[in-house]
């Protein structure tokens, strides 16, 4: 009996000393694992001596060349660079760290631009030691998630009215090159000021003066003071230009979490494709359709889902995410596009014929479509979105046929006439957002006629009168707009009047 207890005694002391030990024992210590360069590539290394590396680990090769553990293979392990592959050579001593790959997180970022790792680039000097967290994380379970219903205005009157965006909802930006893709983003961030949200804008592979130039215009409109510029250039290495999606997505997370509602712009997901392919097919990985690799699906479907609407006993924090995609030869049902159409809740197509016709932004209503961001939208919008929308669409119907010089009767003449003046309405300069209750205030002009003795080239002075006489005769009427309040009958007659009033100069006799 006392030698069995005298054998519990010693067992007792042997598992406390084992509990100490491992409450003690840090990986990133004790690991001495150290592997050689086998091969380097443009962008890639072959890495063997490292039999325990996890995927997508960060390891460090040669004289401190940031890399990620990328093929597990028996004998070798395939590595994507993130630093200057001309600084390696075979042989160089390879080490791991026992970590994935990080960036710093935090209210210091605000107003700062940074690489895909965290790295300072606006000459600001170096970013606080503080919070880093792993690019790659789940996204919040099903339950972790509520419903969308608060409205993201963009400013841009064709969209808030016809193509409403929410805050947590995931709205695809498609089309053409040049067709005004990113310009439409550029404002959706600009029109956040005093709006309460954090504005993320991640460039993927784009030209560095591009990027200085959206730099620019956010400094000058005050936009910087809430936002974060996370960049890889087109000349980086391949894995810089992987990474730096994921990069945003975490450093939008962390406020997110904190109960801040966050708009993350992705400009633009179709180069962040063709380095993933580029890498992929680099580390020999088989090619599928348009030489893709199988998991292209995946790369893109994990970032996005991380942006949702929590719960609010998670903070009510919101990620909303605007993914941009090029098409070629308005070829909207190419690969990578219709894989992020089917990823996202809905998409704002960009027509270049729109765009060669000065209809700017050159929205194509009938392709483009919100599946959530009606169901957040102002109750003002909702009353004349419907009647907007089919007028329009009855317009644009009807003014192809008019074309082959057919007759027409009076009441296609007065469709005719009508939509040349909605569309004239929804035209926009860039970088100019418009306040949603001066966006309402001529849409339901447009809507009720008053612009219809209104010469088309007087159309712009006519809408910019229509909203000075509301801001200044109807202030009260315009708080109660953004409130969200229900305009009542005697509600919209008077502000027909002012708008009546305003345009009245500008009315052919």
């Amino acid at each position: 009996m006392n030698r069995n207890r005298e054998l519990l005694s010693v067992l007792g002391e042997t598992f406390s000393a084992f509990d100490r030990a491992l409450a003690d024992y840090h990986p990133e210590l004790h690991s001495r694992e150290v592997g050689l360069v086998k091969s380097v590539s443009s962008g890639i290394a072959k890495v063997a001596g490292l039999p325990n590396v996890k995927s997508d680990e960060l390891i460090y090769l040669g004289d401190g060349v940031p890399g990620i553990a990328f093929n597990l293979d028996v004998d070798e392990v395939g590595v994507i660079l993130l630093g200057d592959s001309d600084r390696l050579k075979a042989g160089d001593k390879v080490r791991r760290t026992g970590r994935v790959t990080d960036v710093p997180v935090g209210e210091h970022l605000l107003g700062r631009v940074v690489g895909a790792t965290g790295n300072p680039l606006d000459g600001g000097g170096d970013i606080p030691e503080g919070d880093r967290r792993p690019i790659e994380r789940d996204a919040p379970a099903i339950m972790d998630r509520a419903p969308v219903t608060v409205p993201l205005q963009t400013g841009v009157k064709v969209i808030d009215a016809l193509i409403p965006i929410g805050r947590g909802q995931r709205e695809l930006i498609v089309g053409d090159r040049q067709t005004g893709k990113s310009a439409i983003a550029i404002d959706t961030i600009i029109n956040q000021q005093n709006q309460d949200v954090i504005c993320i804008y991640c460039a993927i592979g784009q030209q560095s003066s591009s990027v200085a130039k959206t730099i620019a215009t956010l400094r000058d409109r005050g936009a910087m003071d809430y936002s974060i510029v996370v960049t890889s250039a087109g000349e980086d290495p391949p894995g810089l230009r992987y990474i730096v999606p994921y990069a945003a997505t975490t450093i939008g997370e962390y406020f997110m979490e904190r109960g801040r509602d966050v708009l993350v712009v992705y400009d633009d997901l179709t180069r962040h494709a063709w380095a993933y392919r580029e890498l992929s097919l680099l580390l020999r990985r088989p090619p599928g359709r348009e030489a893709y690799p199988g998991d292209i699906f995946y790369l893109h479907s994990r970032m996005l889902e991380r942006a949702t609407h929590l719960r609010e006993e998670l903070g009510g924090g919101s990620l909303t995410a605007l993914p941009i995609v090029e098409t070629q030869a308005q070829n909207i049902s190419a690969y990578i596009p219709t894989n992020i159409i089917s990823i996202t809740d809905g998409q704002i197509y960009l027509s270049p014929d729109l765009f060669q016709k000065a209809v700017l932004p050159a929205v194509d209503v009938g392709k483009s479509v919100s599946r959530v961001g009606g169901k957040t939208q102002l109750p003002a919008y909702s009353e004349i979105s419907g009647d907007l929308r089919l007028s329009y669409a009855q317009f644009q119907e009807v003014e192809v046929f008019s074309r082959f010089g057919t007759q027409l009767d009076e009441d296609t003449v007065q469709t005719l006439a009508r939509g040349r003046r909605v569309r004239e309405v929804l035209k926009q300069p860039e970088s100019q957002p418009i306040p949603v209750a001066e966006q309402i205030a001529v849409l339901y002009a447009v809507n009720d006629g008053v612009f219809d003795e209104v010469p088309l080239e007087e159309m712009r002075s006519a809408s910019q009168a229509i909203r000075d006489a509301v801001t200044d005769r109807l202030p009260q009427w315009c708080d109660r707009i953004q409130s969200g309040e229900t305009l009542c009958e005697e509600d919209r007659q008077h502000l027909l009047e002012v708008c009546r009033d305003a345009v009245r100069d500008f009315a052919t006799s």
